[in-house]
């Protein structure tokens, strides 16, 4: 692999067809084809997570995609945990808790499949992404050798060395190395280390490009040119870039959400289980803080499922779920194309020819 920052992000932006080794976190419900375009046409990857989407969605969105943009794009899904250990009575003071922060919860609010992973990852082949990206696990072995067949690169998150070890055993092209700065889920293979093993993206990142022979993409608390040199530095190849982007226009996230990120201070944020049960980053607030002194979250995604009609009715910073990593504050409020030219052009100066 090439040893300067610059000869390793050339190098990566000419196997992807990148313009700027800069990639859109694949976020969940905040990645609006809309925003995915504005990156791909400044020059980065588009992405589109797509954990909650059924298989027609997921065709739609690629479609929308395409339609704004011949830019490279990946889709990026969760492997599935286990199915959930359900406690009733647990859940009933979980319901009795939330009923304080928003409407009256209901036993059958627990309830509701998620989408059919198989399908999901049938209809993400069929799409024809770049790039195709995990997070909480590693691809099943025939579904890599489906990927492959088709000319479909494998980004894997990692959080640890150890699982950017498995996954490159386990055919990834690529590891995303995310340090626990990041906003959103925390890619933990295993929900029950999410906590135990925060480890920040200084420290993560050239320990990941130690270990394994692929090159590394760094994400997490990454939002200003700075960063991205940094990143460089330590030895990624390109970086992976979520709030940072959340203020763009394109992104149409709640003036709500969008404001609390542009105030946030790095400690204004807190790694939670409140919202979902898995172990995610979010603006730190009055919900929050009151649910660490409250009935322990039930599991992924009892606790999503429970904490729905809170979300879907708050109208201020206090019950929103406000996804955000500890870089929020140096979010920009810009055209996301303009974005990403700009903090690369910038990143650029930072770094030695």
């Amino acid at each position: 692999m090439t040893s300067t920052p610059l000869g390793r992000a050339a190098s990566f932006c000419e196997t992807y067809d990148l313009q700027v080794p800069i990639l859109m976190a694949p976020m969940a419900g905040a990645c609006p084809s809309s925003l995915a375009i504005a990156v791909a046409n400044g020059g980065g990857m588009g992405a589109c997570g797509c954990l909650l989407m059924q298989p027609d969605g997921i065709a739609d969105w690629a479609r929308q995609m395409r339609a704004g943009s011949n830019g490279a794009f990946m889709l990026n899904i969760w492997i599935p945990d286990p199915d959930p250990l359900r406690d009733p009575a647990h859940e009933e003071k979980l319901r009795t808790f939330l009923g304080q922060w928003g409407p009256e919860v209901a036993p059958e609010d627990a309830e509701g499949a998620m989408p059919d992973f198989d399908a999901q990852c049938d209809a993400m082949l069929a799409a024809g992404p770049h790039v195709i990206s995990s997070i909480m696990g590693v691809f099943p072995a025939p579904f890599v050798a489906r990927m492959k067949e088709r000319g479909i690169k494998w980004f894997a998150t990692a959080t640890t060395v150890t699982e950017a070890l498995a996954a490159e055993a386990a055919g990834a092209d690529v590891i995303v190395a995310q340090g626990m700065e990041a906003g959103g889920h925390r890619g933990a293979f295993k929900a029950d280390d999410a906590a135990r093993s925060l480890v920040g993206l200084f420290a993560l990142v050239p320990a990941v490009v130690d270990a394994v022979r692929i090159p590394v993409v760094a994400t997490g608390g990454i939002a200003d040119a700075r960063g991205v040199a940094a990143a460089l530095v330590l030895g990624a190849s390109a970086v992976q870039i979520g709030t940072g982007l959340l203020r763009a226009p394109e992104a149409d996230i709640s003036p709500i959400w969008a404001d609390a990120i542009g105030q946030a201070l790095p400690e204004g944020t807190v790694a939670t289980r409140a919202f979902t049960g898995r172990l995610g980053r979010s603006i730190r607030t009055l919900y929050t803080d009151a649910a660490e002194d409250g009935p322990l979250p039930a599991p992924y995604p009892i606790q999503r499922n429970i904490t729905k009609p809170m979300r879907t009715n708050a109208t201020e910073i206090a019950t929103t779920q406000a996804w955000a990593g500890q870089s929020a504050g140096l979010a920009r409020a810009e055209p996301a194309a303009r974005l990403i030219k700009e903090l690369w052009s910038d990143a650029r100066g930072l770094l030695p020819a």
